[in-house]
């Protein structure tokens, strides 16, 4: 493939506050720690240097992975490193999308790749472990039941329970079917197939299932996955639980800092509770309340704690905690020797939200790194693009605005009434002076008569831009058949088609291109064709 970068801001695609933030306004930094920089990463290194829990994730992450590392000696490897005081990670996190879900699941793992690959070039003797941490704990299981490969909707039809991680694809069968029929036949088709079968037919939970496919396109590159859900790592975690539930630290801090941004003009994403934790069994997940006598509840179970009860219920029980969209970045950042995380423009937002949690409770606050963000198209799109006098940057523009431009610049005819409206203008003025003399108050009457010619004018101008179109109909399609394909259903092609089409056509080069041109530190928008 070739590649050509263009500005976020160009793409009209990306939140002020993301933008903000690449922009690195002064305004914004109080609410970031270190700039996503070779420098920030030494900064952050240094930070990291203390981590006591290297031996305990090393070996919960030999257990997890169990017999897939025979047959992945680069990920054991990395397990491996991670026991050394040197080694940090570098991570990224999805919710556990069947098949991977949109193509951005596949181009957030591999930013954390090339960045790992990166800061080992700029800091070689440290090592650094890219990660991918599955969200297992998360329990809206309509936003992952589903992918879209060729605009065909591929679903999982089926009841949702307790945590998705925890879920058994014993009957996902039908979906697989249906997803690997848009294959067709080919040496790519075959071993996409092969490696969505061995991940889904076989009835494991869908953590299992989600790891087993990730790790076959991304073991090559030593990424590690994680499942956080799990006793050993949430007994690491069990004093933050506590503060959070029976102190209810977090709510308040992140509720202030939440204000200070808004105050600002930042968007912000996410709303804190007083208490962040979910209670979680295999049957169930649900909220944590505290009721006005001072007890717990767990919401729709009838299940009631005194605070006593609760705090050992969390001593003796910690993995049945589990934590909400923002205990779970502290959770990541106390079990992980980790420098950044990378994450997709709304995740970066409400990360924002984060850092004076993070400060309270003196832990170091992540490097934020927004995820890069692509196009993908072949050379026969590109071909027509440049033909029709139009350019990657310029197909951002909506459908029309492409249309009224490709026609003022191709029309045989002078579309506009710029000079008439001159020389009405210049009329008006004497008419206007006219009726000032004659009486001042009928000023305001000559403006509206003005107002209502202009708005007359202007309609005549869409009249005859839309008339002209009829000559220009060939391109006209064109361009609404090139928007088509690079903005399915009218947005960016990362957030709804499956990375499948691609891989068809492409195999183990895409993400091989991928892990070329990608530029984790360049923040810019990658068109690859």
């Amino acid at each position: 493939m070739k590649a050509t970068y263009i500005d976020y801001s160009d793409t009209g695609s990306f939140s002020q506050t993301l933008l903000a933030y690449l922009a690195n306004e002064e305004k914004l930094q109080p609410f970031f720690g270190h700039r996503p920089n070779l420098a920030g990463f030494g900064a952050q290194i240094e930070e990291r240097r203390e981590f006591p829990h290297r031996s305990l994730l090393a070996d919960e992450l030999q257990r997890q992975y169990g017999n897939l590392l025979e047959d992945s000696p680069r990920v054991a490897e990395q397990i491996d490193l991670l026991r050394q005081e040197h080694t940090f990670t570098v991570t990224t996190g999805h919710q556990l999308n069947i098949f991977t879900g949109p193509l951005y699941f596949i181009f957030k793992i591999v930013t954390a790749i090339r960045l790992a690959r990166d800061l080992k070039e700029a800091y070689p003797s440290y090592n650094f472990v890219p990660v991918y941490w599955m969200a297992t704990e998360d329990h809206d299981f309509a936003e992952i039941n589903h992918t879209r490969v060729f605009g065909k909707k591929i679903l999982w039809d089926t009841p949702a329970r307790s945590a998705t991680g925890r879920m058994s694809t014993g009957d996902i069968a039908d979906a697989v079917k249906q997803y690997c029929n848009t294959f067709g036949i080919s040496t790519n088709a075959e071993r996409l197939k092969n490696i969505v079968e061995k991940a889904y037919l076989q009835d494991l939970p869908l953590a299992e299932a989600t790891r087993i496919m990730v790790n076959e396109l991304f073991k090559e590159d030593g990424l590690v996955i994680i499942d956080a859900d799990c006793r050993p790592l949430k007994e690491t975690f069990t004093s933050y639980i506590t503060q959070d539930i029976l102190e209810e630290k977090s709510s308040k801090v992140i509720a202030e800092t939440s204000k200070r941004l808004e105050a600002l003009g930042y968007q912000t994403q996410v709303h804190a509770r007083e208490i962040n934790f979910f209670y979680l069994t295999d049957d169930f997940r649900e909220r944590i309340v505290r009721l006005p006598d001072g007890r717990f509840e767990i919401l729709h179970q009838q299940r009631y704690f005194t605070v006593a009860e609760m705090e050992a219920e969390i001593t003796n029980y910690p993995e049945r905690f589990s934590p909400n969209v923002v205990m779970r970045p502290l959770y990541e950042e106390i079990i992980l020797p980790n420098l950044a995380y990378i994450g997709g423009g709304a995740e970066i937002v409400y990360w924002l939200q984060l850092k004076a949690n993070f400060d309270q409770y003196k832990v170091p606050f992540p490097v934020l790194v927004p995820r890069n963000s692509a196009m993908i198209t072949d050379d026969n799109i590109a071909g027509k693009i440049f033909r029709l006098d139009l350019t990657f940057k310029s197909v951002f523009r909506s459908v029309d605005i492409l249309k009224n431009e490709y026609v003022r610049r191709h029309t045989k005819h002078r579309l506009n009434l710029r000079d008439e409206w001159m020389e009405f203008n210049a009329i008006f003025a004497k008419i206007k002076l006219r009726a000032h003399k004659i009486d001042p108050s009928l000023g305001p009457s000559t403006e509206a008569v003005k107002a209502r010619l202009k708005k007359a004018i202007n309609n005549l101008e869409k009249k005859l831009l839309k008339a002209d179109k009829h000559n220009h109909d060939d391109a006209l399609v064109q361009i609404e058949r090139i928007k088509d394909s690079l903005f399915p259903q009218g947005g960016l092609q990362e957030r709804t088609e499956n990375f499948a089409s691609l891989y068809l056509k492409h195999g183990d080069e895409l993400i091989s291109d991928l892990k070329r041109y990608f530029n984790p530190l360049d923040f810019r928008f990658t068109i690859l064709y």
